[in-house]
């Protein structure tokens, strides 16, 4: 039997926009908004701190030192504290990237209205569940998630059919939920490899 699955077929409607708003309000969109500044570590040595307000981030890692602008997609690069002048676009596209990437596996439930997104009702073993895909934004537009809810509405896994991963269809959870100053955040995430997010603070 093939691991790769298929990419379910969902209904498009107001069951499923129902289903994504009540995500939302189980995980308490309204304090994740209203969030000024958030810092976190991810794998692989990257840590973040972003200024939600004016959407400036600082991306760590190595030794590097990156203050990018997503909205811009601009930034400046400090190697060991050195500003870097020449060389440093490749670094900044390096910075948002990992930024694009990590920040996704921080808060991709409080996305699920972004621009460009389509919402679809899915049957999944007997219970609803809501397949999202993303049709433009972010460092990978075409990408779809199958969001898999508990009783209460919050998420349990996602199933992921994304560009960056040859096989359809494989489940990371969402699990070690936190509240962050009355924003539910997952820190970890169970799947092909585990992912686990430290250092979670809104403190400068």
């Amino acid at each position: 039997m093939s691991v790769d699955q298929p990419l379910p077929i969902g209904k498009e409607g107001p069951q499923a926009e129902q289903l994504a708003d009540q995500m939302l309000k189980a995980l308490n969109k309204p304090a994740w908004d209203s969030l000024n500044l958030i810092s976190w570590s991810f794998p692989r040595g990257h840590h973040f701190k972003w200024d939600k307000v004016n959407n400036k981030v600082e991306v760590r890692w190595d030794d590097y030192r990156v203050l990018v602008l997503p909205d811009e997609k601009t930034g400046e690069v400090y190697k060991e504290e050195e500003l870097m002048i020449e060389g440093n676009d490749e670094v900044v596209q390096k910075a948002l990237n990992y930024f694009y990437n990590d920040s996704f596996w921080l808060i991709a439930p409080y996305k699920v209205n972004d621009p460009g997104t389509v919402r679809q009702l899915v049957n999944y073993d007997g219970r609803e569940a809501l397949l999202v895909q993303y049709t433009s934004g972010g460092a990978t537009p075409g990408d779809s998630y199958l969001w898999i809810l508990d009783e209460n509405f919050r998420p349990v896994a996602w199933k992921l059919w994304v560009d960056i991963i040859p096989i359809g269809g494989l489940k990371f959870s969402w699990e070690n939920w936190q509240n962050i100053d009355g924003a539910w955040i997952s820190t970890f995430h169970d799947g092909l490899i585990d992912i686990k997010i430290t250092n979670l603070t809104t403190k400068e």
